[in-house]
């Protein structure tokens, strides 16, 4: 599988490529975090109004940093908490739409960061927020149930190898 692709979003066609553990620059802008989050080697996936299934995660807000907006986007969505690390990133690259606005909601590249957690606290599920349900689904299920493009599942595979190279690590 290539680690880029592009797709349509709002009827403009977008680069995404995905970038295992980039080193993030200073210049660089951050637009959304998504954590795979698991619990006993399952992952959750939390249904979003339109959207279907797919891992937690949004955008990061003014003055909040990434890890504060994974933390609050993971709680809000699925209404977990955990230990997370840094797996990588996609870069979200407009430089080819032609319908790109110069000082519209979204930057020309940026990008969205993705994290491994492991979850440590499951609370009640009260649909407070934009998702309607929550799910535990085993990793090789993953293709048939969630609802992204075909990089969600080169993250996916980088956040169950991150977990055998910490557990190595450890031992």
């Amino acid at each position: 599988m290539r680690n880029q692709t592009y797709v349509i979003w709002d009827g403009q066609t977008v680069s995404l490529t995905w970038q295992p553990y980039k080193p993030l620059k200073e210049n660089d802008i951050v637009t959304s975090v998504h954590g795979y989050c698991f619990l006993d080697e399952k992952l959750v996936l939390v249904q979003v109004k339109g959207r279907g299934f797919n891992v937690p995660g949004g955008h990061v807000e003014k003055g909040e940093e990434p890890e504060q907006a994974l933390r609050r986007e993971i709680y809000e969505e699925a209404y977990i908490e955990g230990d997370f690390t840094y797996i990588g990133a996609i870069k979200v690259d407009h430089s080819e739409n032609r319908g790109f606005m110069e000082n519209g909601k979204y930057p020309k590249v940026g990008y969205q960061l993705f994290y491994r957690m492991d979850i440590t606290k499951c609370f009640p599920f009260l649909r407070q927020f934009e998702t309607t349900a929550r799910i535990w689904v085993e990793s090789e299920e993953v293709p048939y149930v969630m609802n992204d493009h075909e990089l969600a599942l080169l993250v996916l595979k980088e956040a169950v190898a991150s977990n055998r190279k910490l557990v190595s690590n450890s031992e």
